[in-house]
């Protein structure tokens, strides 16, 4: 399980400004499928990347890392032609990823979508997309869970900051047919456990009071969400389509750069 504790630095990788797009995408990049969203259409792709697809043997992205950046490369490529067009210049491409993925990753999306030929490109971690798609607007410490394919994250957020975050490489992937969501409860448990402990400020009780707001695959299961909730003896947050809810927190990011020039709306918990 990897973390990051509060008082580390949080590298934030969402560039402030950005002026003279007049179009964009956001982009989902998951270990079993890729998500596509523009404002004012909504979803336009969602395309499947896992192991022995026509992206790879292995998959372009295992356990939430770049581990083929020309077949990733080739795949955000169709999605970019399709929803953009091959004309780039007046361009924004905004890209989620896990919130440890690590410098490694980030730097390879960057890399990757800049070959493609937008003005800007803006990667930000998928936590804070989530929340701001559907957080909710009280302000406040907020527990985003996201339970994919291959990781599962718990993160913390404080005024619309990472205060803390946690990641297994456990997903429900790794679940066989008829397999109970034991392994991937567990992994949110431990995390959510290791927070509290560690919590020095109260946010973390304060979040749980709230109700963790869930995403991700493991939203859609009930068997997943009921568990998770009886665990730990609070009601849970089911946004409307979890399996979209960081694209579209994404895309809201996305409009924002788009309208006003700056990547970062307001999120809950922020003055905007």
């Amino acid at each position: 399980m990897r973390s990051l504790r509060d008082g580390q630095r949080h590298v934030r990788s969402a560039h402030r400004q950005h002026r003279g797009a007049t179009r964009g995408l956001a982009l989902d990049l998951g270990s079993s499928r890729t998500r596509a969203w523009i404002p004012g259409q909504g979803l336009v792709s969602d395309t499947g990347n896992g192991p022995g697809g026509e992206y790879g043997r292995g998959g372009p992205v295992r356990r939430g890392r770049i581990v083929d950046t020309e077949s990733c490369g080739r795949m955000l490529g169709r999605i970019a032609d399709m929803a953009l067009g091959a004309d780039r210049d007046d361009t924004v491409i905004v890209l989620s990823h896990p919130v440890l993925a690590g410098s490694e990753h980030r730097a390879a999306a960057r890399e990757i979508l800049g070959a493609l030929g937008p003005s800007r490109v803006v990667v930000l971690d998928s936590a804070r997309a989530a929340a701001a798609c559907a957080g909710p607007q009280d302000g406040g410490p907020l527990l985003v869970v996201d339970a994919g394919a291959e990781l599962t994250e718990a993160t913390l957020l404080v005024d619309g900051r990472v205060r803390d975050a946690r990641l297994a490489e456990t997903g429900l992937s790794d679940l066989g047919p008829g397999e109970p969501p034991t392994a991937v409860v567990r992994a949110v448990l431990d995390m959510v456990m290791a927070m509290w402990q560690q919590d020095r400020h109260g946010a973390v009780l304060g979040a749980l009071r709230k109700g963790p707001l869930l995403a991700g695959g493991g939203a859609l299961r009930p068997d997943v969400t009921d568990r998770i909730a009886v665990r730990l003896g609070v009601a849970v947050r089911l946004p409307d389509d979890p399996a979209t809810t960081v694209v579209r927190g994404a895309g809201m990011f996305l409009s924002s750069a788009l309208r006003h020039g700056a990547v970062e709306p307001a999120l809950p918990g922020r003055a905007g």
